[in-house]
């Protein structure tokens, strides 16, 4: 399963962070995003439930997962 976020729909309210701050990160420009070392590749097995929590509870729709 990979994970990202759609940039145009992210709000920036930062809830995918605080509920898995292993994968998501704020940045310095203010921005949300999938930290460097998990993009384009797979979620491991031990995050996918918080990662699909984080999807859950985003408000912008914004985390995009591919199975």
């Amino acid at each position: 399963m990979k994970v990202s976020i759609d940039q145009t729909k992210c709000a920036v309210c930062g809830s995918c962070v605080a509920i898995c701050p292993e994968v998501f990160e704020m940045k310095d420009n203010g921005t949300v995003d999938v930290k460097d070392e998990f993009k384009g590749v797979d979620i491991p097995q031990e995050l996918v439930e918080k990662v699909k929590e984080a999807q859950s509870m985003c408000p912008a729709t914004a985390i995009v997962i591919e199975e």
